[in-house]
Order: C-alpha cells, then structure tokens, then sequence
C-alpha cells in the first residue's frame, strides 16, 4: 500500500507540473488523483485501525502482504503507462504556457511603462 500511495504521489507530481497547472483539464486530472489519493489513505487508515482492534492481526498482517504484493506491478503499470502520458501532456503545454508568460511579461513591461510616464 505504501508503494502505491508513493507510486500514485509521484504521478500527481508529474501530473501536476508548473506548466501543467495551467489546463483545466491537467487541473481536473490532478483533482481527479488527489481525491483518490485521500480516499485510498482514508480507507487505508480506517482498514489499520481495524485490524489493530481485531484478534487477528496477524493474519491480517500476512492478508495485507499478500495484497500488497498484488497490487505493487499494478501500481508499476500505472506509473508506467501515466508518465508518458503526462511527460506529453506538458510537452504540449509548455508552448501554451511559455506564449502566455511572454504576454504577460510585455503586459507588465507596458504598464510599468505607463507608470513611469505618469510619474513624470
């Protein structure tokens, strides 16, 4: 469980890229694994804490080992299969973004501009 939560952080990390967070839809995206990634830690908190209070806890242990063992390739396929994806996702944003940065610097440089004459 531990390396998924860490696998599905390194995606969101991916995912939501400086240049990234400028599309709504990367911002849906990210949203999209965030809430995922709470609600996993939230039904992982609440599985522990029964277990703990159960008389099984070893088997529960030894049950949570087993799953986790099924669940690490999937968590290495996801990744696998999601970092492309985002790797693309900001290679085609960053254009967008770089444009925007430019217009807004010269949208600054102007107004500072503007400033100064009237200052004058």
């Amino acid at each position: 469980m531990k390396f998924s939560l860490a696998a599905l952080v390194v995606v969101l990390a991916l995912a939501h890229g400086s240049q990234a967070a400028q599309s709504p839809e990367v911002e849906k995206l990210a949203q999209y694994f965030q809430d995922l990634s709470a609600q996993l830690t939230s039904t992982t908190q609440e599985l522990v804490q029964k277990i703990q209070s159960e008389t099984f806890v070893e088997d529960g242990k030894a049950q949570l080992q087993q799953i986790q063992a099924q669940l690490a390739p999937l968590a290495e396929n996801m990744q696998a299969q999601l970092k492309p994806l985002a790797e693309n996702m900001q290679a085609q944003l960053k254009p967008l973004v770089d444009n925007f940065q430019a217009q807004m610097e010269d949208l600054f440089r102007k107004l500072m501009d503007q400033t100064k004459s009237l200052g004058q």
